[in-house]
């Protein structure tokens, strides 16, 4: 028979092998119940954390869009802000190119007003009186040197006030833009998922970035770029308002001056035609004098004379009469009336003399007379044509530069 082979190595007992079964079996029994409290408790982290993610996710995706409709609520709010103060701009800088208009258009009236200042220089004599022409032009010179003082301010004043609105404006309009970026940026934002082929860990995402803001910081300064363009915007609207009723006193003014200067130069002219045309009637009136006044004294001049040589007569024959001889030589009624004849014709012809000196003097005063109407013809004429110069120019005032001719000549009298 064949000799049976035994297992080296310990041997184990029947009741050793029970207990190792059991404690094997508790093992088991111990370590599927901790997995099991794992697998538990793993379960609840998964959901835990799967909700918690979720939720969290969710309640980004709610801020992001929150955030989104917000600032886009402020870039609705800049959009308009910046079309209400590009509007202000354009209309102020109308307002302000009408009153450089305005403003230029003054010189003109200035022009005329100093021209006519300047032809009624050239008067003469007694025609260079302070007129009301002459105060009314002086002070139309005045009137449109303090419009145009009033109307440059206006200006000045818009040009700062443009000043002032694009900068307001710049700051919104980088306000705008920074907005529109940051929608951008965050619509990107609640764009990405995990799907997304852009994503990816970063270094240190949580920090805080430099320039960061806080969001009532944020809120204010947009509030603040919004506040500050609408204060600008009412400044601005009271001074066109203000500008534009400026530019509509000043022309009633400036009208209202004119008027009163013209009526006043055609008052004047009225009276100059009016000394004129009396002038001329005393000239005619003297000259006719002068005619009468020379025919009596050519015709005293030819009395005296004749009664010079009746006073020869009575001479010679008084001296005649001296020469009868003797007894002859008697105080006769011839006597005695040759003396009274040269006694008559003496008197006579000093008073002839006297009154002849009298009538040459009395016409070397209508000479001179004369002379100075015509004198004074001469200045009234030229006075009159040098207003009505002056009057033909203040055409202008009303008439466009297109449709302006001068009217030359405009005094024709004989």
């Amino acid at each position: 028979m064949a000799a049976l082979s035994v297992k080296p190595g310990q041997r184990f007992t029947v009741p050793e092998w029970h207990t190792d079964v059991q404690l094997t079996s508790a093992d088991a029994e111990r370590q599927r119940s901790a997995s099991h409290q794992v697998r538990q408790e793993a379960r609840a982290l998964r959901n835990e954390t799967n909700n918690q993610t979720k939720w969290d996710e969710h309640d980004n995706q709610t801020r992001l869009a929150e955030r989104i409709s917000s600032v886009n609520r402020w870039k609705e709010t800049l959009d308009k802000c910046l079309a209400d103060i590009d509007a202000e701009i354009d209309a102020l800088a109308k307002v302000k190119e009408a009153a450089e208009c305005a403003l230029q258009a003054k010189n003109l009236p200035l022009d005329v007003s100093i021209e006519c200042l300047m032809l009624r220089e050239g008067r003469c004599s007694i025609d260079v009186v302070r007129d009301p022409v002459e105060e009314e032009l002086h002070k139309e010179v005045k009137v449109i040197d303090k419009v145009k003082r009033e109307l440059q301010q206006r200006v000045n004043e818009a040009f700062e006030q443009l000043c002032l609105l694009q900068e307001a404006r710049q700051q919104l309009s980088c306000d705008h833009r920074c907005k529109t970026e940051a929608l951008e940026v965050d619509r990107v934002c609640l764009s990405l998922n995990v799907n997304s082929p852009n994503i990816s860990f970063k270094v240190n995402p949580t920090r805080v970035p430099d320039g960061s803001t806080a969001l009532a910081e944020w809120e204010q300064k947009s509030r603040c770029n919004k506040e500050h363009a609408e204060a600008e915007i009412k400044t601005s609207t009271k001074l066109r308002e203000a500008a534009v009723l400026a530019i509509a006193q000043t022309n009633n003014e400036l009208e209202a001056q004119r008027v009163a200067t013209e009526f006043a130069l055609r008052k004047r002219i009225r009276d100059l035609e009016r000394a004129y045309d009396e002038l001329k009637w005393q000239e005619q009136n003297t000259l006719e004098e002068i005619a009468e006044m020379e025919e009596d004294i050519r015709c005293l001049d030819e009395d005296l004379r004749r009664k010079i040589q009746d006073l020869k007569v009575a001479h010679t024959r008084l001296e005649t009469r001296t020469y009868r001889p003797n007894m002859e030589l008697c105080r006769d009624q011839v006597q005695h009336g040759l003396t009274d004849e040269v006694h008559q014709l003496e008197g006579t012809i000093r008073a002839l003399k006297r009154k002849l000196a009298e009538s040459q003097d009395a016409l070397d005063t209508l000479y001179r007379q004369l002379h100075r109407i015509r004198a004074s013809v001469d200045c009234k004429a030229s006075s009159l044509v040098l207003d009505n110069k002056c009057l033909d120019s203040r055409r202008k005032l009303v008439l466009p530069d297109e449709k302006f001719v001068p009217e030359l000549d405009t005094f024709h009298r004989s």
